[in-house]
């Protein structure tokens, strides 16, 4: 597999200076206009409906796990209602392999915001993190990123979804 290098676009910009910050560890970067991902998400990822799905998920037999499951459910309902907050699964659920619930973010600061605090709050929850790219198996597969313990994932069902 190749890539596309994560230069593209700088080819021709000036060399970055190599001087150390006065932390003797961090590099001195020049003043430069801000990158357009902080106002809106980088292609291929499609925003028109929503930008990344965080996906919660906890062991469906651990009483004291599913309480805090629906305890944080509730919390993320009430700090941060301008996100889509879909219902609390108590079993699998598509390509989920045990209880979850889903939250979807509209744009980079809420995602920042979500991931950010559920860094800390998320106690013993595994979550999901995809973006939408209209490839939903590549998103759940290559694209994923997990905070805490991976789940394996039932992708046959996914291979079967139409890109869109």
């Amino acid at each position: 597999m190749t890539w596309d290098s994560p230069l593209k676009g700088y080819e021709n910009a000036e060399p970055l200076p190599t001087n150390v910050n006065a932390d003797g560890k961090s590099l001195y970067n020049p003043p430069g206009p801000k990158s357009a991902a902080y106002e809106e998400f980088p292609k291929p990822i499609d925003s028109s409906d929503n930008g990344f799905d965080f996906h919660v998920y906890y062991i469906l037999h651990n009483e004291a796990e599913a309480k805090f499951a629906k305890e944080l459910h509730e919390r993320i309902r009430r700090e941060f209602p301008e996100l889509r907050i879909f219902k609390f699964w108590d079993r699998p659920y598509g390509p989920h392999p045990t209880g979850m619930f889903e939250v979807d973010t509209f744009n980079p600061h809420q995602t920042g915001a979500l991931f950010s605090w559920l860094a800390v709050n998320r106690g013993p929850c595994s979550i999901l993190i995809h973006p939408n790219t209209g490839d939903t198996y590549k998103d759940h597969t290559e694209l994923e990123i997990w905070m805490g313990r991976p789940w394996p994932l039932n992708v046959e069902k996914l291979k079967t979804m139409p890109k869109v």
